[in-house]
């Protein structure tokens, strides 16, 4: 009977509380979505194609670039690595963003009594974009005959800390939310936005990251109230629980080995070969690309104990 209670009190208790300023940035989001929604037939000139002579991405951002490992391979096989990664990162958007509106329209279902009007309302909104943002990278794979990349829970890691959330507050939530797309963000944003890249590949991520910045500031101010108000053990304890998640989300931005899977050629590293890609991860190369791609995930999270 105590439990019961317990539960529904729960449950007449909003979770998300505002302040007013907070609050403002919150309706000044709902706006700008309202005002300038993507579809998915405009967002590019999808008859136009995709020019196959320009690379999806930088070279130099390539995993395995700086390494013994990419100066062995053939122009041709670069190009292909270039493309295979680009996939990864799309799929990676696909089933983040099949996952998000079941659990942000869950939390509206579960809150319905209790939640604030504008909470629910950009959950609502934050849900609707994601939708359109998965059939618009689906089409892109198609475009560029790239194969959807297998689900992020076969990474042992990922699968656990995902599992792990459910029944724990909505912020638990809307923070590995935060991390997971502001990773992505600034790492598709990093490599894509340059002269020679693939104008149709170089649009479609600045279009998408328009709408994700939106999205971003609203995990940020979700998550920002809750530190600022929340007793000092819970804080604690949020903390060390995405110290970890952050931990494998840089590796697997860093390197993902099933690209060995995907190439034509016999790729020079094995999903086995767990010195190789430790070796990749710590390349300098790749330490000189976090350090500038993910600064600002990295200053927030060191701002709120996330990371020490």
């Amino acid at each position: 009977m105590e439990a019961s209670t317990a539960v529904v009190s729960e449950l007449t208790v909003d979770p998300i509380v505002l302040d007013e300023r907070s609050r403002k940035t919150v309706k000044t989001l709902i706006n700008a979505s309202h005002r300038n929604l993507l579809f998915l037939d405009k967002v590019v000139d999808w008859e136009a194609g995709i020019d196959f002579s320009k690379p999806p991405k930088l070279p130099e951002s390539s995993w395995i670039y700086g390494t013994p490992y990419w100066d062995g391979l053939t122009e041709a096989q670069r190009n292909e690595v270039l493309w295979l990664e680009t996939g990864r990162d799309v799929s990676y958007f696909i089933w983040l963003e099949q996952t998000l509106p079941e659990l942000y329209v869950g939390y509206v279902n579960k809150y319905h009594g209790c939640m604030s009007d504008d909470v629910r309302e950009y959950l609502m909104v934050f849900s609707r974009e994601e939708i359109v943002h998965t059939l618009m990278f689906r089409r892109y794979l198609e475009a560029a005959g790239l194969r959807l990349w297998s689900h992020p829970e076969n990474i042992p890691n990922y699968s656990l800390f995902e599992q792990q959330l459910a029944g724990k507050h909505p912020v638990y939530g809307i923070c590995w939310n935060l991390l997971i797309e502001w990773f992505a963000e600034l790492n598709s944003i990093y490599q894509t936005q340059h002269d020679g890249i693939d104008p149709l590949t170089r649009k479609m991520f600045r279009e998408h990251h328009t709408e994700e910045l939106r999205h971003i500031a609203f995990a940020k101010t979700v998550c920002e109230n809750y530190f600022e108000t929340a007793p000092e053990g819970e804080l604690e304890e949020m903390c060390e629980f995405f110290q970890k998640g952050y931990g494998f989300l840089l590796d697997e931005y860093t390197y993902m080995p099933e690209i060995a899977l995907h190439a034509s050629f016999p790729f020079p590293i094995q999903p086995g070969d767990t010195d190789k890609i430790r070796e990749i991860r710590l390349s300098p190369n790749n330490q000189r690309l976090n350090e500038q791609r993910f600064r600002d995930v990295r200053e927030w999270c060191l701002k709120y104990n996330i990371i020490k």
